[in-house]
């Protein structure tokens, strides 16, 4: 196996900007992706995550800049791309007519197996992902969480080197989401495939990243795994939560200190949170004591948090080259 810190993608000075748009929706991007492990995008609704992806999986051409995946110029070679990755697009849809089963087993067809092939990937990926009981059922008749599910299933059942997933976990309930999860950290330790995600959300990326960059505007802000990103954009890692009892000035004296709703919250050590802690027992006053997370990180660096989303990054551009079928795996 080739060595882990390998670039598998390569963005020098990318930018996109569509037709209908001034501003680039990836504006001079540099980003180096690592060969093996999961690497995760994180950002707001039009901060560039899909744009990168649909650029990486050779859907949309670069306005300027160069990529490679595998070394190769996603402009120059897109069709020996395609043959090696596998994605699944927010934007996708499953064939209403088709079930599960079927749209699973396709995907696998698609590249060349045979039915009996297909079947025998197929039966243990339904039972991973709990679709087994719905495996015969027209997807029409299902809720958008199992379809959402269908689409995963049926990028993760190839047998590709880079798979990417956007947004591959919206509208999945808890158990859902882990089971998702759990099959994503199995394919990076068991089969060292290279999985390459976006996601609102910061539990996942702070679950499953090896590595992630949190972008916006089309910009990348930070880079690094969770604890990095963190340290370098935080510092502190503690962080203290006060509804009543302080004042801002008076926190101010133990640390950085911000207002987040109606609380006020303070970044220091975990001395100097112990001894807020016991101040704030000598006035009765009841706090909270956490480490420091990843949503505090993207505060500092974007100045709002991630669900005070922006206009959404468009889906539709005159085509440029001929696209892969939505929902589908890529050939």
């Amino acid at each position: 196996m080739r060595g882990l810190s390998e670039s598998i993608i390569e963005a020098q000075d990318l930018v996109k900007i569509y037709k209908k748009s001034k501003v680039p929706a990836i504006d001079g991007l540099t980003l180096r992706i690592k060969r093996g492990g999961i690497f995760t995008l994180l950002g707001r609704n039009g901060a560039g995550k899909t744009t990168f992806l649909r650029i990486a999986t050779t859907q949309l051409l670069p306005t300027s800049g160069t990529m490679k995946v595998f070394g190769l110029d996603v402009v120059k070679d897109p069709k020996r791309i395609r043959r090696r990755i596998a994605i699944t697009p927010q934007e996708g849809r499953p064939l209403f007519t088709l079930n599960a089963r079927d749209h699973i087993a396709l995907s696998l067809m698609m590249r060349g197996a045979t039915r009996e092939e297909a079947n025998a990937k197929t039966e243990p990926l339904l039972k991973t992902l709990d679709l087994e009981n719905v495996g015969k059922v027209h997807s029409e008749e299902l809720s958008g969480g199992l379809r959402q599910r269908i689409l995963i299933a049926m990028t993760i059942v190839c047998d590709v080197e880079l798979m990417f997933l956007d947004e591959p976990t919206i509208g999945l309930d808890p158990v859902g989401r882990r089971k998702v999860w759990d099959e994503l950290i199995r394919l990076k330790n068991e089969e060292g495939r290279t999985i390459v995600l976006t996601t609102h959300y910061m539990d996942e990326a702070e679950s499953l990243s090896d590595d992630l960059a949190i972008i916006d505007r089309g910009h990348v802000l930070a880079k690094g795994n969770p604890r990095e990103v963190k340290e370098r954009n935080v510092g502190p890692k503690t962080r203290v939560d006060v509804s009543q009892g302080f004042t801002l000035e008076e926190l101010s004296s133990y640390g950085r200190t911000i207002k987040a709703g109606n609380l006020l919250r303070v970044f220091t050590s975990d001395e100097v949170a112990s001894e807020i802690s016991r101040e704030a027992l000598r006035r009765k006053v009841p706090i909270s004591i956490s480490p420091v997370t990843l949503d505090d990180v993207f505060v500092e660096l974007v100045g709002s948090g991630i669900e005070q989303a922006e206009e959404s990054e468009p889906v539709e551009e005159p085509k440029e080259r001929e696209e892969p079928q939505r929902g589908m795996v890529m050939k």
